[in-house]
């Protein structure tokens, strides 16, 4: 499974993105948000690949974003009704995220049984929730203390999208 959209392929996990994924996945900036810390060393983005490539083939519902069939990020269903999204800090602030939920979204909603769509980010990560919003997520509550990265504690606020009726 493959979708497109005029500027990106968000196609399947594959070895080759590793390099890439590295790059994105130990940047602190980028990581600045995620769940788990900075990776220090490329054996933990292999094992986060290997996991996404033997999941893809269980269902292909989380994608790698490309642009001329190199990674820069990757969005989609995580685990449950869960989406997240994680992209190179390089090519923030273009739409290419909402690019790719607008083509992802539709596609979860035809090929699971999902009555909603969710999503948790840190409160502090304006531009994530900003983004759920943009795509029809509504806030549904917030919690303190759901992650703890490198004693640091963070906070989460979590949305949800339902299913559209036209999907049923």
């Amino acid at each position: 499974m493959i979708l497109t959209t005029k500027r990106l392929r968000l196609r399947e996990p594959r070895q080759d993105d590793l390099e890439r994924m590295f790059e994105t996945y130990s940047d602190p900036v980028a990581m600045r948000y995620w769940s788990t810390a900075p990776h220090t060393s490329i054996d933990g983005t292999q094992e986060l690949l290997d996991r996404r490539i033997a999941a893809w083939a269980a269902a292909p519902v989380n994608f790698q974003i490309t642009i001329d069939d190199a990674y820069i990020g990757n969005a989609g269903n995580f685990h449950g009704d869960e989406i997240g999204f994680m992209l190179s800090p390089q090519y923030w602030r273009q739409g290419i995220l909402t690019e790719a939920m607008r083509a992802i979204i539709p596609h979860l909603f035809a090929t699971t049984d999902h009555d909603q769509l969710t999503a948790d980010a840190d409160p502090r990560n304006a531009a994530s929730c900003g983004l759920l919003r943009s795509l029809g997520f509504h806030e549904t509550h917030r919690a303190k203390n759901t992650f703890c990265i490198n004693g640091v504690w963070s906070d989460s606020v979590y949305f949800a999208l339902p299913r559209p009726p036209a999907s049923r």
